[in-house]
């Protein structure tokens, strides 16, 4: 074992919110002071160690999927720029929601619940029946607090985090992090709901132990492999002829070159090849070995988890998207839409970049709605002819000029009320089968 894995391998003994650095471990292992920093950086990035501003780094325990809808106390310090006072062992805690202290302490006692953080200023008696009761403080405006309840938020290991702004403001900044946060809702991956260790046939099996495989586990697709795990086709009862004999071998009549995905695979993009390819079942492979299968219930599945996460945040596309409709007329889409706040640059007009966002969306629209394929865009050339001011209505007009194999040209001209044209746009759009 290396001296880099030995390192990693010490960080993984230690208990989560231990302090670790870089001089402490090269002396610990006898370690040269860059390899300790290299090992440590590697420890951060597989997600074991984490480093906060005026803490340090310290061991946490590793989160595979991180909940979209609670932050810890920790990215509650980075987000308000704070500064820990006290309890610092419990900073990896998460908070389910925050309370304003903006009221007598009797009143407080009704809101304030175990695992929640009060944003209060410099009330001693309001800090000291949030620790008791079990709930995180965050000292607004800058103020510190007293030693005594220093001590009491190190033995009940919740923080006490102070911060320069104004509860307002610190309010607002939180509500914008779990905002985000929700933005960047969990994506549902293959490796979520994929089969492990799935029942796979060898190249050289026959038949007839297909036919008693079929039998004993009420599947009715394999995957083939080869004495490697590495996979070689897909095997169903349909693949094999009425008349085929009993001793042939599945791998002269399986499906070859069958298609794969990783365990990194989005369930969308697996939901859209089965619907594209007609198929029921996918292997998953990690450099071509075996290590799962996807059917297309266990998608269906997925698709719906995903529909039911709570998303209450758009992203700025979805805002002036929400503003824009659109119809047919021929061989024309016609998109109506306003300019809003959100497009402006900073001298008040529509930016060139939202501008050149809404023309290529506008085109690819288009050519999903009238041919009915999956595209992204490949170039783009766009002009700008005038200036566009907020609610100024705009008119997208969009011709599809060539549907190719694997490319298509799409042509977008955007006019105002007056018939002025305000920009033109040509897109290559690439297709993607696959």
């Amino acid at each position: 074992m290396s001296k880099h894995e030995d390192i990693i391998k010490y960080i993984l003994s230690l208990e989560a919110g231990y302090k670790i650095s870089v001089r402490g471990v090269a002396n610990k292992l006898g370690v040269s002071e860059g390899t300790a920093y290299r090992a440590i950086k590697d420890c951060e990035t597989l997600g074991i160690v984490s480093t906060i501003p005026r803490v340090g780094t310290v061991r946490i325990e590793k989160v595979e999927k991180k909940s979209i809808d609670t932050l810890t106390y920790a990215e509650v310090v980075n987000i308000v720029e704070g500064s820990i006072l006290g309890g610092k062992e419990g900073i990896h805690k998460t908070l389910n929601k925050f309370v304003i202290g903006a009221m007598t302490i009797d009143a407080m006692e009704r809101y304030i619940t175990p695992g929640c953080l009060l944003i209060v200023g410099n009330r001693e008696e309001a800090q000291e029946l949030a620790l008791n009761s079990e709930a995180a403080v965050l000292i607004s405006g800058g103020f510190s607090c007293s030693e005594r309840i220093k001590r009491l938020a190190n033995e009940k290991c919740l923080p006490i985090i102070s911060s320069s702004y104004d509860t307002f403001s610190i309010a607002t900044m939180i509500n914008k992090a779990i905002s985000e946060s929700l933005i960047k809702k969990d994506i549902i991956l293959i490796e979520d709901i994929m089969k492990d260790n799935p029942v796979s046939v060898g190249i050289n099996c026959t038949v007839v132990q297909l036919k008693k495989l079929i039998e004993t586990t009420g599947h009715e697709r394999y995957p083939v492999v080869d004495e490697n795990k590495k996979v070689m086709g897909i095997i169903t009862p349909k693949d094999i002829p009425a008349n085929c004999s009993n001793e042939e071998l599945v791998s002269r009549v399986m499906t070859k070159n069958p298609i794969s995905v990783t365990s990194k695979t989005t369930v969308a993009y697996v939901a859209h090849i089965m619907a594209w390819e007609g198929i029921e079942m996918c292997p998953v492979v990690d450099n071509k070995t075996l290590i799962g299968i996807i059917t297309r219930q266990d998608v269906i599945k997925g698709l719906q988890y995903a529909s039911r996460q709570p998303q209450f945040s758009d992203t700025l596309e979805d805002v002036i998207l929400k503003n824009f409709e659109f119809e047919s007329e021929g061989d024309i889409t016609h998109f109506k839409g306003t300019i809003i706040p959100q497009m402006l640059d900073t001298i008040g007009t529509a930016s060139w970049s939202c501008l050149n966002m809404l023309l290529s969306t506008a085109g690819l629209m288009a050519l999903r709605q009238k041919n009915n394929i999956n595209t992204a865009v490949d170039s783009t050339m766009t002009y700008f002819m005038r200036p566009v001011q907020v609610d100024n209505e705009v008119h997208l007009y969009v011709k599809i000029i060539n549907v190719g194999r694997s490319f298509s040209k799409v042509e977008v001209d955007m006019f105002d009320n007056n018939n002025n044209q305000l920009a033109k746009s040509m897109l290559s759009v690439k297709v993607i089968r696959r």
